[in-house]
């Protein structure tokens, strides 16, 4: 009998923040691939950090994985364990990243499609999509993203919050507005088996959801589709996920993260995320009780990185042993470059040096947590080295905890906090230590995050 299993390629660590129990895998030779087609979850996740490369490497990349799963399918196949894997591109849910050219490497290796579906609506972070028209909900109000700073993002800018627009924009108008099938709120709430039947020729599609209960209805339609021999492509934010995989309630619960932590020990938090979310969320976090702050000078990174490295690892021991947590950051201002490939340089010359800070923090350390996208993926793949990571489950809405496997050679057992840059209120870093330290989580505006966090 075939098995199914939803394959997502996560262009960044964070579209794990819905689900739980499955595996992230860091690498993707053909025998981890199989690990992961064979594993007992219904869904598991390459993490390919293409969002921090260039197109043309980002091409490539997704190239080698879908290469390698192919192998990996038909070694399967070949024994008897035929797996119908559903192909999920996850990107950002504030239209950021290398669209289209993951869904046409995918198309081009793994297909054909009968359709490749764009569905960014993400609720955890208040982000929807109504008539077409792609939504962040800032304030309780829906403001259109290409009004947000997400648009105007120095490497994946964009002019359009109508997603047919935003194809045509981001196709250079190889797909056409007026060719995208468009389905909208009303649409998807009702029947729409006979549309999806229909479709073929890998047509563009875009999604309409407000709530996840309208990914569900749409999910359960999609999939029955599926199994009567319909192929589609998905590029998608973390709401999707859910509805495809439908899982049963975290194993633990997110207020009760701290009986995962090593020993009751104190942690360690590396932010590097710039958007404007994390510098406020940092701002609360460092007015706690219980920390030590340590900025990292990006401008000393190309001057003396090594006496820089040996300052903050003096500082994050001495914070360890006084019991407090090291919140150890990039400084705030984000630095102007001349091109895109200068910066993508830059910024793994600051990731290198944030990583030796994590392969050297204290033994005893009881926990970490990475703030920004491209900081977690490297915190997991180069950090700390995981070739795979199970995901226990959420410890804020959009923020997963993984676990360093019991045989890690420096922090077996160890909790990691997933955290991306765009995600809760101004409380929420400081809400996610506060859990995991087992300390009062901060008062002031709670109810405000709840409400915040659900739209």
């Amino acid at each position: 009998m075939t098995q199914t299993k939803i394959v997502v390629l996560d262009d960044d660590p964070t579209g794990s923040q819905t689900v739980h129990s499955c595996l992230l895998l860091t690498r993707w030779d053909v025998d981890t691939l199989k690990q992961g087609l064979q594993d007992a979850a219904p869904l598991f996740f390459v993490l390919t950090n293409t969002r921090g490369m260039s197109a043309d490497k980002a091409a490539a990349v997704t190239g080698e994985v879908c290469s390698n799963l192919r192998q990996a399918l038909d070694s399967l196949a070949q024994a008897g364990t035929p797996v119908n894997p559903v192909l999920v591109s996850r990107s950002d849910s504030t239209l950021r990243g290398h669209y289209p050219v993951e869904t046409d490497v995918i198309a081009e290796q793994l297909g054909p499609f009968d359709a490749h579906f764009l569905v960014p609506a993400f609720f955890e972070g208040g982000r929807v999509t109504r008539d077409s028209t792609h939504y962040l909900i800032v304030d309780g109000k829906p403001v259109p993203v290409h009004e947000t700073e997400f648009a105007r993002d120095s490497v994946f800018s964009y002019t359009h919050s109508y997603l047919p627009d935003y194809v045509e924009e981001k196709t250079g108008g190889r797909i056409r507005a007026a060719q995208v099938e468009r389905f909208l709120l009303d649409e998807i709430r009702a029947d729409v088996s006979e549309r999806l039947m229909a479709l073929s020729g890998n047509r563009c599609c875009v999604v309409d959801a407000e709530c996840q209960a309208d990914l569900d209805h749409f999910c359960s339609q999609l999939m029955q589709c599926a199994a009567a021999g319909k192929r589609y492509l998905f590029r998608s934010a973390a709401s999707l996920l859910t509805a495809l995989a439908q899982l049963p309630p975290q194993p633990v619960a997110a207020d009760a993260m701290h009986k995962v932590v090593r020993n009751g020990d104190p942690g360690a938090v590396i932010v590097g995320s710039h958007v404007r979310k994390t510098t406020e969320q940092l701002g609360e976090l460092l007015a706690m009780p219980g920390v030590e702050a340590i900025e990292v000078d990006v401008d000393r990174i190309d001057t003396d990185p090594g006496k820089l490295l040996d300052e903050i690892i003096g500082r994050a021991q001495w914070a360890h042993q006084s019991g407090l947590t090291s919140v150890i950051y990039t400084s705030r201002t984000e630095k102007v470059f001349a091109d895109q490939s200068t910066r993508l340089a830059f910024g793994e010359r600051v990731s290198a040096l944030l990583m030796e800070v994590v392969r050297h923090l204290p033994e005893r350390l009881g926990f970490l947590i990475s703030k920004g996208g491209i900081t977690s993926n490297d915190v997991l793949s180069s950090g700390l080295a995981l070739p795979a990571a199970r995901v226990l489950g959420q410890i804020l809405p959009g923020c997963s905890v993984v676990r360093c496997p019991d045989d890690h050679p420096r922090y077996p057992g160890m909790p990691v906090v997933i955290f991306p840059g765009n995600v809760g209120d101004e409380l929420a870093l400081a809400c996610a230590w506060a859990r995991l330290a087992g300390v009062p989580e901060p008062l002031r505006k709670v109810a405000a995050h709840a409400a915040t966090a659900v739209q």
